[in-house]
């Protein structure tokens, strides 16, 4: 069963947080700041922070930016992940990803449902790899930052969790590439 590993060191990983909304600004970017709050409580570092508008182009192009960026490890988004006309991160991020972690979704699903029922349906909440970096689509709520961070990324993004977790595995992410 999954646990936390304490004869293991914890290993900080480097995190962009991008907000996507066209409304949203620093000031009230509660999704957000949800997520540098608990990520940076977790001991991981905060390597940058963008609110880009709902625009499919925007949001890849920053994406591919810091993907290609060596001091960005993980990038996870907020917002446009329903399924309105304006919400396309699902498929900016998509645009980007090598590889789709297709269980990270499912598993989204999962624990929304226990706290919103089958509004749940209604999330398109995705995750994937590009360039030896993680990237993850959340709802633009703060509840929904929480329940996603609390109850999957803490962990995944946890050296000491077991039996396995992202972080052991990110050396070789882009084994098949050579990274400037």
């Amino acid at each position: 069963m999954s646990r936390i590993d304490e004869t293991r060191d914890f290993i900080p990983v480097r995190i962009g947080v991008l907000t996507v909304s066209d409304t949203r600004t620093p000031a009230d970017d509660r999704s957000g700041d949800t997520l540098v709050d608990r990520l940076t409580a977790a001991g991981h570092v905060l390597a940058a922070r963008r609110i880009v508008p709902d625009d499919r182009a925007t949001i890849a192009d920053t994406l591919r930016g810091w993907c290609a960026d060596p001091d960005i490890d993980v990038v996870i988004s907020t917002g446009g992940t329903g399924l309105t006309g304006r919400d396309v991160t699902v498929e900016a991020h998509r645009d980007v990803y090598e590889k789709e972690i297709d269980a990270f979704g499912v598993v989204f699903t999962h624990v929304s449902m226990a706290k919103i029922g089958t509004s749940a349906v209604q999330s398109r909440a995705t995750g994937g790899v590009a360039q030896g970096t993680y990237l993850f689509a959340l709802p633009g709520s703060p509840s929904a930052c929480r329940d996603a961070w609390d109850e999957i990324l803490s962990l995944q993004l946890d050296m000491r969790h077991r039996p396995c977790n992202f972080v052991e595995i990110m050396p070789r992410l882009a084994e098949h590439q050579t990274r400037a």
